[in-house]
């Protein structure tokens, strides 16, 4: 006589006390989600009751632009869609950037459904959807050795617990998409949380939007270190919902070659100037506004933060092309969209320096009252009237800006790196 296997065993009858009667248990079932479609670049999907923003469409469309960038010169395209919530990301990745597989995972069970009606439109050959823990996706995907092209982790607040296992899954060479909206370590309201989570001790400085940029990058330099790579960011995005700060970055093998863009950065509160300080400069600290006595508690310095380039030039300029490619840009919806290309392109520069300074803030300071933006831009922008100085004063050269506008006795400054 054939045995059954155990878990086909027939169940022997329930024992249940005298008194007692059997509970009726409810087969569990996913939740249902309503539908609430919605449109993107043409695409209909369906959001349910996912977590969604219209506004984080712009983030979408850099991600998009950059995968199918790499497609086209890698010839394929896998992509780890971790934290996918309603499938936008996934769907755009297959379309659009036309991905030839897309790992879509949502933690919660209850997605499923929206997720795969969003996706079912492509071959299924194409896609798979999961639910299970981000972290474990990732770190299942580097044991088995199936590293993807790109690995988006569209993380809340500033859980950086992703960093590791995410750079971890990525190829070589391939693309990491993080991100935070913890405004609050950003401005440096809640150092030891910032210590803790990217291990950069962030103190309040007027440009806490840059600052949690720097300390996104720094912080997935650090974790890739430790894994023998280092990352080179193809460009940062910050959008006022949330706040949401994104960095895509490329990894690279081996570690950071030096540690000239992985360093801290000070603010003097008495003249506004702001710089960059290398480690070994730590017990050296000082500002060009303190000649002969210090300022009692005149500087403010956080880090260590990534203190290079924020973008890179030419994978902006391919983004922008492609963008225009696309029909993204005379659509009449994609003036922004270039805009904000275009500004990224010129804060590409390495020889510019970090931070920035209000000019309100400067002209408060003059006592004086402030020219327009695009006065000073014309000015500074100006031909054939060109002054280099050696070690530039922000503060005081911008004022110099102001009081050409009021007296008309100033000639243009290019402000660069000493």
């Amino acid at each position: 006589m054939l045995s059954l296997p155990l878990q086909l065993q027939p169940l022997s009858p329930p024992f249940y006390p005298a008194n007692s009667q059997p509970k009726t248990l409810k087969p569990v079932f996913p939740k249902a989600c309503k539908s609430q479609y919605q449109t993107e670049r043409g695409l209909q999907f369906d959001i349910g009751d996912t977590f969604f923003r219209h506004e984080s469409a712009t983030g979408r469309d850099f991600g998009v632009l950059s995968a199918a960038l790499y497609k086209q010169s890698n010839g394929s395209l896998r992509v780890l869609d971790a934290l996918c919530g309603c499938g936008i990301r996934s769907l755009r990745y297959l379309v659009e950037a036309k991905a030839d597989f897309v790992l879509a995972n949502d933690a919660n069970e209850n997605y499923r459904g929206i997720i795969s009606g969003n996706l079912s439109r492509i071959s299924e050959e194409r896609w798979v959807v999961m639910n299970s823990d981000a972290n474990r996706v990732m770190t299942e995907r580097y044991l088995e050795k199936d590293y993807f092209d790109l690995v988006d982790v569209d993380s809340f607040g500033s859980d950086s617990s992703f960093l590791r296992a995410a750079i971890g899954a990525v190829k070589l060479d391939g693309l990491l998409y993080i991100t935070s909206t913890d405004g609050y370590s950003s401005g440096g309201h809640r150092p030891q949380h910032s210590l803790a989570a990217y291990g950069a001790y962030v103190r309040p400085m007027p440009y806490s939007n840059e600052v949690g940029l720097r300390m996104l990058i720094g912080g997935a330099l650090r974790e890739a270190s430790v894994l023998g790579y280092h990352v080179v960011p193809l460009f940062s995005y910050y959008s006022y919902h949330g706040p949401v700060f994104r960095a895509m970055l490329q990894i690279k093998r081996g570690r950071l070659p030096d540690s000239s863009t992985y360093n801290f950065i000070s603010h003097c509160i008495q003249c506004g100037n702001s710089q960059t300080v290398a480690w070994d400069q730590l017990g050296q600290i000082r500002c060009p506004c303190i000649t002969n006595a210090c300022v009692p508690n005149s500087l403010i310095v956080s880090g260590p933060l990534w203190t290079g380039p924020l973008h890179q030039a030419s994978h902006l300029a391919r983004m922008l092309n492609l963008a225009e490619q696309l029909g993204w840009i005379s659509d009449g919806n994609g003036r922004n969209l270039e805009k904000l290309i275009r500004l990224m392109v010129d804060e590409s520069d390495p020889k510019l320096p970090v931070g920035y300074i209000k000019i309100d803030e400067v002209a408060s300071r003059a006592k004086l009252n402030s020219p327009s933006i695009g006065a000073i831009m014309n000015t500074l922008h100006e031909p054939g009237r060109i002054y280099f100085c050696g070690k530039p004063h922000l503060l005081a050269l911008v004022m110099q800006i102001i009081d050409y506008h009021h007296h008309e006795s100033f000639v243009t400054l290019c402000l660069l790196n000493p």
